[in-house]
């Protein structure tokens, strides 16, 4: 697969399905035995991508993503990425805030026949954490 098509996989992933909330789209650019690895967490199956997807586009309703850096290597692409919105919905019994934040984060994905396999994804967290103000303490952390 040329370098082209992975890159086309991964920005429709980010404006079509992120960004503007067409989650058919997930049918043509995921396998169906997907695993997304995020921390501690595996997300298995197109299904429940889906509803990780649907929990923080609720959350965010206006969350957008922005592609920074895109790398392809072999069958593997490299995503370095900002996202922002604000948190007007349930996030995970995270009661809504209505403050904005911005976090940045890097995945790694897997892609086999034009679809995406396996991503592991790692995101600024504890800085979406600390800028909605969920735990009072991490307000005054100085990192």
């Amino acid at each position: 697969m040329t370098s082209e098509k992975l890159k086309e996989i991964s920005y429709r992933l980010f404006e079509e399905v992120w960004n503007e909330g067409n989650l058919d789209v997930i049918d043509d650019i995921i396998s169906e035995d997907y695993v997304l690895h995020i921390g501690n967490i595996d997300v298995i199956g197109i299904t429940n991508y889906k509803n990780y997807i649907k929990s923080y586009r609720n959350a965010f309703t206006d969350i957008h993503f922005k592609i920074e850096d895109i790398i392809m290597n072999d069958d593997k692409v490299v995503e370095r990425y900002t996202a922002t919105g604000t948190h007007n919905g349930d996030l995970y019994g995270i009661t809504p805030t209505n403050k904005k934040a911005k976090i940045s984060g890097i995945d790694i994905v897997r892609i086999k026949n034009g679809k995406m396999i396996e991503r592991w994804g790692q995101a600024d967290l504890l800085g979406l954490i600390k800028q909605l103000g969920i735990i009072p303490e991490l307000n005054n952390l100085k990192i």
